[in-house]
């Protein structure tokens, strides 16, 4: 039997609920009456929907993965949508589940990392190829590394929120945040001879001079 438009609503409130329960208090504070309740439905009516919070977990982590999905492929070929300072817009939706899922140690934890990470690779593939030097380092480490510094707002957001009195969620700490990632990004902060530099010493390269006698 099909289930009705009113089931599939009800259905969507209570996983709704659980994504803001799950994100705020973590799964394990989270409760299946508070997450009910949140919803407008009995206990019992979530427990047919899903069977149990480890069940309604599964489907929150589902529907998350679905969505950065479809963000990677509306990017698809699109070096701009695939940019990593415009990543966390991208998920935005999703970006504090998916930090409170990092810290809890979901299962779903890894494909949540590795989604935008393979996400940010295909940017960096389009921008590689207008660069005049070759990369220091491999894609898949600059994506990582990218991806990494971007999820660390969501994970440390109350100790930035506090430090740029505004909450970085916000649109306002949003368009500080994105502005100061791009000032960092476009304005290189070492000259292209100390790159060289530490680039040949990392190698086995750099050249030291002999010591002169004892």
């Amino acid at each position: 039997m099909e289930p009705s438009r009113e089931d599939l609503t009800a259905r969507a409130r209570i996983r709704d609920a659980a994504l803001e329960h799950f994100t705020r208090d973590g799964f394990a504070r989270a409760t299946v009456r508070d997450i009910a309740r949140t919803a407008g439905v009995s206990p019992g009516l979530m427990r047919h929907h899903f069977g149990s919070k480890e069940e309604l977990r599964q489907a929150c982590d589902e529907y998350v993965l679905a969505g950065l999905r479809r963000a990677g492929e509306q990017s698809a070929g699109d070096s701009a949508a695939a940019n990593p300072l415009l990543v966390g817009r991208q998920i935005l939706p999703f970006q504090r589940y998916v930090a409170r899922a990092l810290l809890d140690g979901s299962a779903a934890a890894s494909s949540f990392f590795d989604e935008v990470v393979a996400l940010t690779e295909k940017w960096l593939a389009h921008a590689d190829e207008s660069r005049e030097k070759a990369p220091y380092g491999d894609r898949r480490a600059r994506a990582a590394l990218l991806i990494a510094m971007r999820m660390g707002v969501p994970l440390l957001h109350e100790h930035l929120s506090r430090a740029l009195d505004t909450d970085v969620f916000g649109p306002e700490g949003d368009r500080r945040i994105i502005l100061a990632m791009l000032d960092i990004h476009s304005h290189p902060m070492i000259s292209p001879e100390t790159a060289a530099a530490v680039d040949a010493m990392l190698s086995g390269k750099s050249q030291h001079p002999e010591a002169g006698p004892g």
